[in-house]
């Protein structure tokens, strides 16, 4: 399945693009889902139809979800109470009924994402479009699968599971309740699911529009927005300029805003080489109904975006081919991990190894990522950032990686 994430500044019209590019997808014989997180019904009101917690056919090959993350957390907490029955009577803790819970921070966040896997593997469907939140709430929610999982990991390390059989034992010795079954259980339903989410981001299908009013504003979120999708590794396709005004201004003030838009304009297809730059006209109203999303005139469904990759090149320094005489050996190769940050500033970065980890800071952003197996056996001798592309040099590790090797 095609997955298409849209997400923008608040206020910037990304519920607007998203049904116009999945009515447009629709009407060329795709199947499509459109699948919102916004809480109010905003994207019914730019379709002229409703949307409501289960998908509702919105038109021919067009289905609309905007899932009830409040039901979802009852639902799941509810089954949590059921499973935790033993230890919660032997606390002697009250349940909780279902009409009494309100969902805690972050449970929206998760009851969305297990929407998004449902709807990504779902065989109905040929094309998943995405409303997501506003860009500070998009950018952390698209991080979380992997960063939950990390924190699975540490603290329930699967290589430690193995003394699951011990427990009964230990706790006839000791005379103490111990961790019960259904903790392992729940965490690695958890790491499946959340690995099955995470699988729908890494997809090859899978990329990001970015819809922004050109203007300085839209400029500094999207700048901000690039550096932390590419961060993640999420491929950007597309930007959408919102709400272009139309070349004849009448009014003064129409005209400098005017000239303000085609600025930045420019800007934006001088400056972003890995994506399109596609202009959206203002229709002098808001969008409503599906002759207006047609007058739009957003970008239809492209082929296949090319994979985000971050190489590892192997290369030979000057200075080593001057010590070893112009002849390369292994033991002169540096090997470079090569990592696309477009706009990322030199002085807002910095790395930190640990172990087989490491860790990367590009401004407001972070990312704990594995080291590549060639990697881990060398030690970190450099790096750089040139041409967007944050370049890690590594020399091999004479006692992990012996000469001739």
């Amino acid at each position: 399945m095609r997955t298409i994430l849209i997400t923008g500044p608040g206020g910037s019209g990304r519920t607007t693009i998203a049904a116009a590019t999945a009515q447009r997808a629709a009407g060329e014989g795709t199947r499509t889902l459109l699948l919102s997180a916004d809480h109010t019904d905003t994207l019914g009101v730019t379709l002229g139809t409703g949307t409501g917690p289960t998908p509702t056919e919105a038109a021919p090959l067009l289905t609309v979800w905007r899932p009830d993350a409040v039901d979802r957390f009852r639902q799941d907490l509810t089954a949590f109470q059921a499973r935790a029955a033993g230890v919660l009577d032997l606390l002697g803790a009250s349940r909780l009924d279902a009409e009494e819970v309100t969902p805690l921070p972050g449970a929206e966040e998760l009851s969305f994402l297990r929407a998004l896997r449902d709807a990504a593997l779902s065989e109905r469907y040929d094309l998943l479009v995405v409303d997501l939140p506003p860009l500070p709430q998009a950018l952390p929610l698209l991080a979380l699968p992997e960063e939950l999982r990390r924190y699975l990991r540490r603290l329930l390390p699967p290589e430690r599971q193995a003394a699951r059989a011990l427990r009964p034992v230990l706790g006839r010795l000791a005379g103490v309740p111990m961790p019960a079954e259904w903790l392992y259980e729940t965490a690695a339903r958890w790491d499946v699911e959340l690995a099955a989410v995470e699988a729908v981001l890494a997809d090859r299908h899978t990329a990001v529009r970015l819809v922004a009013e050109p203007g300085p504003a839209g400029a500094d979120a999207l700048r901000t927005a690039t550096l932390g999708l590419a961060l993640r590794g999420l491929r950007t396709e597309a930007l959408i300029a919102n709400r272009v005004l139309p070349d004849t201004a009448p009014d003064t003030w129409l005209a400098g805003l005017l000239a303000q838009q085609r600025k930045t304009l420019a800007d934006w297809q001088d400056t972003q080489r890995s994506y399109d730059v596609h202009p959206v006209p203002h229709l002098g109203r808001d969008p409503h109904g599906p002759d207006d999303l047609v007058a739009l005139a957003v970008p239809g469904v492209n082929p296949v975006p090319a994979p985000v990759e971050w190489p590892v090149v192997a290369d030979f320094p000057d200075s080593r081919l001057r010590s070893s005489g112009g002849t390369p050996t292994a033991e002169d190769r540096v090997l470079v991990w090569h990592i696309p940050l477009p706009g990322a500033i030199r002085e807002d970065l910095d790395l930190i190894r640990r172990g087989d980890e490491l860790l990367i800071s590009a401004g407001p952003f972070r990312r704990i990522v594995p080291l590549p197996s060639a990697l881990r056996r060398c030690t970190v001798a450099g790096a750089g950032l040139r041409e967007g592309e944050l370049r890690i040099r590594f020399t091999p590790d004479p006692d992990l990686w012996p000469a001739g090797r």
